[in-house]
């Protein structure tokens, strides 16, 4: 009877240890499967910044005094370049959504998602070798990227 008692016991232990082993283990695995390691400003001088510039730069009209200049990407590197800019832009919206770097889940959640939709037409525009698209939705990308910073950086 004793005997009986401790295999009992015994179980009982066992059976603890394995529950006790799987709240870990759940616990572990809720834990997201990412890690940022950079702070919003640096996200933005280090990756949006550059691809902004990219993009911005990559169609533009000059007028000066010997007259007007137009400059658009020329080969299918020069447009994939524009491309991959525009999908840098895209996905940094996902990244500005990323915890520790929301601050909040109202506005900047949805700047964020204006980035990621303007990104993607800027991709598709670069795409279709379209500069009237790619200037248009340069402007889109500005104008997501000056919303959240009158909010978030105000003057």
């Amino acid at each position: 009877m004793v005997r009986r008692a401790l295999i009992r016991v015994r179980w009982a232990a066992i059976g603890c240890c394995l529950v006790a082993s799987g709240c870990a283990h759940q616990r572990e695995s809720t834990a997201p499967p990412f890690k940022p390691v950079t702070t919003v400003v640096e996200l933005m001088e280090s990756v949006i910044a550059h691809a902004a510039e990219v993009y911005w730069e990559s169609v533009q009209i000059t007028v000066d005094e010997t007259g007007e200049h137009d400059r658009s990407p020329q080969t299918d590197e020069e447009w994939e370049s524009v491309w991959a800019a525009a999908l840098t832009i895209a996905e940094s919206g996902n990244l500005l959504m990323m915890p520790p770097r929301a601050l909040d889940d109202g506005a900047w959640m949805q700047f964020a998602r204006s980035l990621i939709e303007a990104g993607v037409e800027a991709a598709a525009a670069a795409q279709a070798h379209d500069t009237e698209r790619v200037f248009a939705a340069g402007e889109q990308v500005y104008n997501a990227c000056l919303g959240c910073h009158t909010r978030y950086i105000p003057q």
